[in-house]
This record gives structure tokens, C-alpha cells and sequence, in this order.
């Protein structure tokens, strides 16, 4: 399979200098993280404030609106950027290409038709979605449907694609999954207008869904997850060379994907349905890694999630900052972000 780069390959730095960037990079995101954490506990809907935070902490409202609002949502940020940022790296050493992300094999799509069939579904025979519906559908129901509708999209990616042994069955498989449930996402709109609105809410993507619950769900998540990517990291570094010789050196191609693409697809779905559709998040983490510290795929793997944990928090802190005491959907913010940074690379490097 042909590999699309952005950018003329660099020249390999040399084993000190290559190491000295990654400290130094594991070192900055450290600390981003550390500060973004803190930016986000900082703003409200006055937007961001340290000094409102100072005085939320002082107050008598301090363990609701700290602790039960801003640091859920916080901490879940990170958490989804993480998850995001873990399945860009995994999907673009998969199939050995820096344009895929986490939603390349139907799992956006997937969880997009899942949750509109829901809301659809409670409003059937006209009738409008009351509160309480609403309310529950936003706690258990829409988390549900988009965790099993995007694990769905995967897996009916790789029902088509036959398996996981050949990359390009599952791109292709991946499109026409996508575009088939895309369009049965439209169709469901158009029969039950009431359930366009939250579908809006879900692919726009938004860090107010996450609650306290929701944490030990995605630490956890994170965590395992994370713990099976870095056992697998020498085989993706196997498949830099080519399947050919991958194969040569004894490593089972289809049972590394499949198990590479069960991973992304679970880490995936649990961000999606914890937060909705966040863009460019998987995207983009691998390539800043890549661009300013590049390592073996052990590195790639868990900067990638802690630069996605960076990217979502500071999105998260613009979304309510922004137009305060008003909010953007996050999706909106790491879209905008995700796109002037990859126009930025694309026209500085067809001008050199």
C-alpha cells in the first residue's frame, strides 16, 4: 500500500539528539497537561478566570461546581483526547499512512446512526421527547447506543473486509461502511426531524456530557488499553518495513491487526460515546509527535496520548472561554484548530 507523506522525510537525527527531543517533549507535555488541567478547573461560565476559581474554592459551592462540574469534565478531556490521540497513532502505523484516524473503519458513523436511531426511536409516532427522556437518553442511552453502534461500524468493517489481513480491503471497507450508515443516519433524520437536534449535539461533539461517573470508565479504558498497544509496539515497528519482510521476521500479519484494530475500535467507541464526535484530535496528536520528537512506535503510542489529552484540553478551554457565558462544541474548536494546522503544513511545504 502506497504511503501519502506530507512532507519531504526528514533527515534521521542522530541517537543523543533523537532521545534529548524526546525528553524534552515528554517534559513539555508533562507540563501542558499539568497547566491545562488547571486552565480547565479555572474556567466557567464566566469563562476563563483564575481568580473565579480562587473564590469558587473559598466559597460554599465548592465541592458542586469544582468538583462535581469542572474537574468531571476536565479530567474527562484528557481522558477522550487520550483515547483519540492513542487510535490516531495506532490507525496511522497500522496502515502505514499519516492521513488515517480513529474513525477511518466506520466507527463514527456507526455511533452517529446508533444514537439517532435512539432518539428517533423515542419520539416515535410524533410525539415530542419530554425531559426526563432526554435527560436519560443523554446519562445512559446515547453512551450506550454510540459505544455499540461504533463498535458495530468496526466490526461490520471487517465482516466486508473479510478479516484484517489486507489493509486496503479495510480502507475500502471502512468508506463504503461509513457512507452506507451515513446514509441511513440521513434517512432516519428526515422520517424523525425531532432527533436532529441531538444528532447535531453527538458529531459536533461536546465535553458537557461527561460526568463523574464517567471517569473510572475511561481511566480504566485508557489504562488497558494503552497497556495492549505498548506490548504490540514492535510489531507496527515490523510493519514499518514492509509487509513482505514483517512476515519474514515470523509475525502473524492478520492476527497483529486484528487485535491492533479491536483496540483502536474499543478506544475509539469509548471516547465517541462519552463525548461524541471529536475531529482532527487522532489526527493531528500523531503528526505534532512525529513532526518534533519521531520515535519507535513504544514512544509514538503514548505521547501520541498525551499530546491528544493536551490538544482536547486546551479545545475544551477555548470552547467556554471563547463566547462565555455561551459555549461551542469542542468538535467545532479542534475542527477549526485541526484544519489551520494542517493548511499551515500543506502550504509551507509545496512553497519549499
Amino acid at each position: 500500500m502506497a504511503v501519502f507523506n506530507l512532507k519531504a522525510r526528514p533527515a534521521q537525527p542522530a541517537p543523543d539528539d533523537a532521545a534529548r527531543r524526546r525528553r524534552g517533549l515528554a517534559c513539555a507535555l508533562a507540563l501542558l497537561l499539568v497547566l491545562g488541567l488547571l486552565a480547565g478547573l479555572a474556567s466557567g461560565s464566566d469563562g476563563f478566570s483564575p481568580g473565579a476559581l480562587f473564590e469558587d474554592l473559598a466559597g460554599g459551592q465548592a465541592a458542586l461546581i469544582v468538583g462535581e462540574i469542572r474537574l468531571p469534565r476536565t479530567v474527562g478531556a484528557a481522558l477522550v483526547g487520550a483515547l483519540l490521540g492513542l487510535g490516531g497513532a495506532l490507525a496511522q502505523g497500522l496502515f502505514r499512512n499519516p492521513l488515517a484516524d480513529p474513525y477511518l473503519l466506520g466507527s463514527s458513523a456507526g455511533a452517529g446512526l446508533s444514537v439517532v436511531a435512539v432518539l428517533a426511536a423515542a419520539s416515535v409516532g410524533g410525539a415530542s421527547v419530554s425531559m426526563a427522556t432526554v435527560a436519560w437518553l443523554e446519562r445512559v442511552g446515547m453512551v450506550v447506543a454510540a459505544f455499540v453502534g461504533a463498535l458495530g461500524g468496526a466490526a461490520l468493517t471487517l465482516s466486508l473486509a473479510r478479516g484484517a489481513l489486507h489493509t486496503t480491503r479495510l480502507l475500502l471497507g471502512g468508506v463504503v461502511v461509513s457512507v452506507l450508515l451515513g446514509a441511513g443516519t440521513d434517512l432516519l433524520t428526515v422520517i424523525s426531524p425531532e432527533a436532529l437536534r441531538g444528532r447535531q449535539a453527538f458529531i459536533l461533539g461536546s465535553t458537557s456530557f461527561l460526568s463523574l461517573s464517567s471517569l473510572p470508565v475511561l481511566g480504566l479504558g485508557l489504562a488497558l488499553l494503552l497497556a495492549i498497544a505498548l506490548r504490540r509496539a514492535r510489531a507496527l515497528d515490523a510493519l514499518t518495513l514492509g509487509e513482505d519482510s514483517a512476515a519474514s521476521l515470523g509475525l502473524d500479519l492478520a492476527r497483529v491487526r486484528l487485535v491492533m484494530v479491536a483496540v483502536m475500535s474499543l478506544g475509539t467507541a469509548l471516547a465517541v460515546s462519552q463525548a461524541g464526535l471529536v475531529a482532527f484530535v487522532g489526527l493531528v496528536a500523531p503528526h505534532l509527535v512525529r513532526r518534533h520528537a519521531p520515535g519507535a512506535h513504544r514512544w509514538m503510542l503514548a505521547a501520541s496520548a498525551a499530546m491528544g489529552a493536551v490538544l482536547l484540553l486546551l479545545a475544551d478551554v477555548i470552547a467556554r472561554a471563547a463566547i462565555a457565558p455561551e459555549e461551542l462544541p469542542v468538535g467545532v474548536v479542534t475542527a477549526v484548530l485541526g484544519g489551520l494546522y494542517l493548511f499551515a503544513l500543506l502550504r509551507r511545504r509545496g512553497l519549499s
